[in-house]
């Protein structure tokens, strides 16, 4: 098997042990052997969810989200990698990936990301009207992301624009409409993946340099930690703003305490010179959106 420190492809996956051959690059390629893209993606939703809840968030809700978010998150690395198919191959960590291996041709992963984006319309038509409308307008961002990293070292922000659309969707799905708790969440999501994302492209700094694309983890070099201080402390001063405008009782507040502290933990820990590092700190957000979860559903609950 090729060595997990030459590919981005992990070996001996529940995919090379369980999934049928002929599905295993179409499963690699929606990345279901890393789920943590799929958690970034889904948090969002749920936080929404929970804070436009009057109690107990609606499970129904919560599980369509869920497979939303696996949908959804397959069809964006579908495009994402369609976009950088001439860049992964030359890139010993992305080089295996199917479409720059052969293992699907283009028109193969054409027909699936259709197959995918029909999926998540599916599942978005389970919703209210407006909140079909808010899911819909997301796609804009998700073709047009791939490309940012050529244009600006800001690459990051537009992902934080995509990934945290959910925060939108969540509360029309509850409301069937935008208020402010909603909007300020979603400013709140689009800074902690300014931080999180930019951990993860240190990760990438010499292959990024080699193919000629951007990321603020060029941009900002030894002086990130600073701004990711800057980035994670307008996470939670926007994260309890959306609490405060929704009447969040007192255990949210504990809980956003101790996600904050998690945030500064990452910021004081983390090696921007080790690459195995930068990824264990950027998979740790996963705990720091389910802390936040559970801050906010016990502070639905408590209010």
């Amino acid at each position: 098997m090729t060595s997990s420190a030459a590919t981005d492809i992990p070996s001996d996956s529940w995919i090379d042990r369980w999934a049928p051959s002929a599905a295993r690059p179409y499963l690699r390629l929606m990345r279901l052997d890393r789920p943590i893209g799929t958690w970034l993606l889904l948090l969002p939703c749920w936080w929404s969810t929970a804070l436009a809840s009057p109690g107990w968030p609606d499970g129904r809700l919560m599980v369509l989200f869920a497979i939303g978010a696996i949908i959804m998150r397959g069809a964006g690395c579908i495009v994402n990698d369609l976009a950088d198919r001439d860049f992964d191959g030359k890139v010993a960590r992305t080089a295996t990936r199917p479409l720059v291996s052969g293992a699907i041709s283009i028109r193969q992963a054409f027909a699936f990301l259709f197959l995918q984006l029909m999926l998540g319309l599916a599942v978005l038509a389970q919703l209210n009207l407006f909140a079909i409308g808010i899911g819909a307008a997301s796609l804009l961002l998700v073709f047009t992301y791939p490309f940012m990293k050529r244009i600006t070292y800001w690459p990051q922000a537009f992902l934080g624009l995509t990934f945290n659309w959910g925060a939108l969707v969540g509360w029309a799905a509850v409301h069937g409409g935008l208020d402010a708790p909603a909007l300020v969440l979603y400013a709140a999501g689009v800074f902690w993946t300014l931080g999180y994302d930019t951990i993860y492209a240190h990760q990438d700094k010499e292959d990024d340099i080699l193919v000629g694309v951007k990321s603020l983890a060029l941009k900002l070099g030894d002086a990130s930690k600073a701004w990711f201080a800057g980035f994670y402390s307008a996470t939670v001063l926007l994260v309890g703003a959306a609490g405060a405008l929704a009447g969040l009782g007192w255990p949210f507040w504990v809980g956003l305490a101790i996600a904050a502290g998690h945030l500064a933990w990452q910021i004081l820990d983390v090696d921007l010179n080790r690459p195995r590092d930068c990824l264990a700190k950027f998979k740790s957000n996963r705990d720091f959106g389910l802390i936040l979860t559970a801050a906010i559903v016990a502070g639905r609950l408590a209010a």
